[in-house]
């Protein structure tokens, strides 16, 4: 594969529990959003886009959707002879019913013999439940340029929040001389972005070496970045400015679809220049009604709307009937909403119906509601 001498494997495997109702039946990866997307088209399409042609997608819970959906390389140009995504469940069994990864860095080396199969000179860990748009070449540059063993993207949080994160203390220079993981009391607000570059020889080899260490957690933060410092091992800081969010709740998952109805959105979804590649769902285009009331919306392809729309996004193939209000809400995709019915700072799952005069959220209401199962209205 010497034509780009790095090869990408995405971590897609996250049961995503913190987002309930949501993960039941998909992987975190295959959520949907913004009106018509999956959250793992980002990270596929940075890898198309920044010329990464072989991507391993590492899937684990509730994967027989999200895996068909991403064998369909095609999606993303990654179907050509050189080129390719290739689905990666767990092959060693934790117990005598379960396969699984038993952490970020078992993933990786239970795939070796894969990686080894494309010879790469780099290999590119990504997370896959995240959404930004970012040139994975442009980290690679710099990695080349540092003489690094490994980069690991950072972005600048709030230093409030900063000890949510695993938070990356770096030199004048960007070398990284201390990795903490979600401090007390943190150093900097660089947090990293779970986006690694390694250079693959030094890296197969401390994962072999960390395969036999019974007292490992087999996982990049925990064991494989602390031993490569301990090891006095050159890692860089690359400094990601642009648009990401973790979306691994409720109320982030709302957030970041709410930022697409915002002017100074940095995402921007209908950038030419760097496109966001997913599945091309068969709809008819949307239908507003006259008597439909429509301020600050996003609305996808095969809505149809009678009703209030303020301040929401709808996904593909939303139903909003005659005198129903939809505020400061996300409808993701095959919601119906009945005539009459109230829906407020809520996000509705894909497929559910709210009944007839039936309230859900409130205005007023701390968190984001999650409306996951049918809402009976009037009969």
């Amino acid at each position: 594969m010497k034509q780009n001498s790095m090869l990408a494997m995405i971590l897609a495997g996250g049961r995503g529990s913190r987002l309930h109702d949501l993960t039941n039946k998909v992987a975190k990866p295959a959520v949907s959003y913004g009106g018509k997307y999956r959250i793992v088209d980002f990270p596929l399409s940075n890898c198309a886009n920044s010329g990464v042609d072989v991507v391993g997608v590492l899937t684990q819970y509730e994967s027989i959707q999200l895996n068909s959906y991403v064998a369909a390389g095609g999606r993303w140009g990654l179907d050509a002879k050189n080129s390719g995504v290739y689905v990666l469940p767990p092959r060693e069994k934790a117990d005598e019913n379960l396969n699984v990864y038993r952490g970020t860095a078992d993933a990786i080396s239970q795939n070796i013999d894969f990686i080894d199969k494309f010879d790469p000179e780099y290999v590119l860990v990504l997370s896959g439940d995240h959404i930004y748009k970012m040139n994975y070449d442009k980290m690679l540059a710099a990695h080349k340029e540092a003489k690094a063993d490994a980069t690991i993207a950072v972005i600048g949080v709030p230093m409030k929040e900063a000890s949510r994160f695993g938070i990356m203390n770096t030199d004048e220079s960007g070398r990284i001389v201390e990795f903490e993981e979600k401090p007390e009391h943190p150093k900097s607000n660089l947090a990293s972005m779970g986006i690694y570059i390694f250079t693959w020889k030094l890296l197969r080899k401390m994962l072999m070496a960390d395969i036999k260490n019974p007292d490992s957690s087999h996982d990049f933060g925990k064991d494989i970045i602390p031993t490569m410092l301990n090891d006095n091992r050159t890692l860089y800081a690359y400094k990601f400015e642009g648009y990401w969010k973790d979306v691994g709740t409720i109320d982030s998952l709302w957030e970041a679809n709410m930022d697409l109805l915002s002017s100074k959105n940095e995402l921007d979804l209908g950038d030419p220049s760097w496109k966001i590649y997913t599945e091309d769902v068969t709809a008819l285009p949307q239908y507003i009604s006259a008597e439909a009331d429509i301020k600050d919306a996003y609305i996808t392809q095969g809505c149809v709307v009678q009703g209030e729309v303020k301040h929401s996004v709808l996904f593909t193939g939303v139903k909003i009937g005659a005198g129903a209000r939809i505020i400061d809400s996300v409808l993701m995709p095959g919601v119906v909403v009945e005539e009459g019915a109230v829906v407020q700072r809520a996000l509705v799952a894909d497929g559910v119906r709210i009944g007839k005069g039936a309230v859900v959220g409130a205005a007023d209401s701390e968190h984001i509601e999650l409306v996951a199962k049918r809402v009976k209205g009037a009969e």
